[in-house]
């Protein structure tokens, strides 16, 4: 299909520094009426807990996921992270530590995290994690032709895999913010995401060195907003990478609640990949000091 000529419906892109006076307004906002229990609790459960290491193995990741599904029983009052987030191999080690618990399972897959492999490859990998029990997938957009103009070649590969996963799986699709660095190279490829089946737009792998920040969080906002205000469909987004403390979160939280707005504002629509954050938001909601992973 071609996607190209459909950026045309859409306005450019904000320049830099309107984006950066957004993110400076937003940041006010977070800080005098965010930055708050309630504001950390929903931010926890909308954390996908993230391991992609190296040195990731059946042991660890298991682990890993029972503390997880534990975590119902030992936080009670707190609600839980919504869904794992590991390699394509450990998708049926997670389904196995967390079963008879609601927590979903999400897999990166399609060549993650370079997406620099045949389109082939990828169908395979994200149909495998699907079959072995992943209920969403992060997949990353081909930076390299989104950085070389070639639009419709990157948007028919998330259409294809979009096929390969059917429409019961959440598809999530990874930017890369940091490497396209301009807003109107941001905005397109959240566009082009959209317009190709994405069910969420998600900032970064977290393996480059930028990964989220407000200024592309705005961006992509706008972009959903736009996308949501022509079609009636509503895209979800995730700021991944660098997401750190609880008043990281809580920014995030208020870019998406002064953009998109509340409505936005459940784990259907708004996510966080995070792992070191996790024991930070914790302990930001329990008033003291928790290291719980």
């Amino acid at each position: 299909m071609e996607y190209a000529n459909q950026l045309n419906d859409y306005a450019p892109a904000w320049d830099a520094a309107r984006v950066d006076e957004e993110v400076a307004r937003i940041r006010q906002v977070a800080e005098s009426r965010n930055h708050r229990k309630e504001v950390y609790e929903f931010c926890y459960s909308a954390i996908d807990l993230t391991t992609l290491s190296c040195s990731d193995s059946v042991t660890s990741v298991t682990t890993f996921a029972r503390k997880a599904a534990e975590f119902y029983e030992k936080y009670p009052h707190i609600p839980n992270v919504a869904s794992i987030c590991i390699y394509p191999a450990f998708v049926e080690t997670v389904g196995v530590a967390v079963e008879g618990t609601p927590m979903r399972i999400t897999s990166v897959a399609g060549g993650f995290p370079a997406s620099q492999t045949f389109l082939e490859v990828k169908m395979l990998e994200v149909s495998m994690a699907v079959e072995n029990g992943a209920d969403e997938v992060d997949i990353v957009l081909n930076v390299g032709r989104m950085l070389t103009g070639e639009y419709d070649e990157a948007a028919n590969e998330v259409e294809v895999i979009r096929q390969e996963t059917g429409e019961d799986v959440v598809l999530k699709v990874i930017i890369e913010s940091g490497a396209l660095k301009t807003p109107e190279l941001i905005r397109k490829a959240s566009l082009l995401s959209m317009l190709a089946g994405a069910d969420f737009v998600k900032t970064s792998t977290g393996k480059t060195d930028v990964a989220a920040t407000p200024e592309a969080a705005v961006v992509m906002c706008q972009a959903i907003r736009d996308y949501y205000e022509k079609t009636g469909r509503k895209v979800g987004f995730k700021p991944a990478g660098g997401v750190r403390t609880a008043e990281d979160a809580a920014l995030y939280y208020t870019v998406v609640e002064e953009i998109l707005g509340k409505e936005w504002l459940t784990t259907d629509l708004f996510r966080i990949g995070a792992s070191s954050a996790a024991n930070n938001i914790l302990s930001a909601i329990e008033g003291k000091t928790v290291k719980y992973y």
